[in-house]
């Protein structure tokens, strides 16, 4: 129970309240047409705008977690005929790279946090179950939420076509994963990119709309980010084409 009201009071409570007041803002700015659906893209974007470092922190993590697997594989080979050995240099290595499965800890637990969160939302709290939860200073609308996104996805309800959605956002992120990966695709690799979005979308099937658009938000900005790198490493990388180019054609006309 005591973990409970943390979580309640600590995490859920707060972003449940700055969700609504985005809500409200967009309910005085344009009163016909807002919904919370609106409201969740708004709010994905600031919370992936303040997460960034940590997800920066991740993206670092997840390229020192494969260089340890190859370092771990390196260990083995050394000491194939000398088990305790092996094991010692395997946990000395470990110990000495703490900061790849710390930031990966770190983001894996606040994105469950907020899962749990926004599946309470859409799934009672919005309906007026946490109402008792909004600070005083949020102005209390006398109407209820408009749960309908765009008019058609009711965001407490499961929506077939936003989880099929999911699935492709999913996929892309995985494919655009892959082509910007600085390590040759493994067969793991390649089973994860096809099916990962089959497996989402079976599980995620019966989860609220709401959940589902917070996703896809997220992974759409995922993708822009990965989008921005991919330019920029193809940018500098044909870049250096050229400037070795020029500099053979000049040594050639020297010559």
């Amino acid at each position: 129970m005591f973990l409970v009201d943390i979580f309640i009071t600590f995490f859920y409570q707060p972003l449940l309240n700055l969700l609504v007041l985005i809500y409200n803002g967009l309910v005085y700015a344009f009163p016909q047409k807002a919904d919370m659906g609106m409201a969740v893209i708004i709010f994905t974007v600031a919370f992936r705008l303040l997460w960034m470092p940590i997800s920066l922190a991740s993206d670092r993590s997840e390229k020192e977690k494969r260089e340890i697997a190859e370092r771990v594989k390196e260990i083995r080979k050394q000491y194939a005929h000398d088990p305790v050995s092996q094991k010692k240099e395997i946990r000395n290595l470990f110990k000495s790279r703490t900061g790849p499965v710390t930031a990966s800890a770190i983001d894996l637990f606040f994105q469950i946090l907020v899962a749990l969160m926004l599946y309470r939302m859409f799934s009672k709290g919005l309906g007026g179950d946490d109402f008792h939860l909004l600070y005083k200073f949020i102005p209390q609308s006398k109407e209820p939420f408009n749960l309908v996104f765009l008019g058609k996805y009711d965001l407490t309800h499961p929506s077939m076509f936003l989880n099929f959605l999911q699935s492709i956002f999913i996929l892309t992120a995985e494919v655009l994963g892959a082509i910007s990966s600085p390590f040759p695709l493994t067969r793991r690799d390649l089973s994860t990119i096809f099916f990962l979005p089959i497996i989402s979308f079976l599980i995620f099937m019966t989860l609220p709309a709401g959940k589902k658009l917070f996703i896809i938000t997220t992974l759409g900005f995922s993708i822009m980010l990965m989008l921005v790198k991919l330019v920029i490493f193809l940018y500098h990388n044909l870049g250096a084409k050229l400037n070795n180019f020029a500099l053979s054609k000049v040594n050639k006309e020297e010559v």
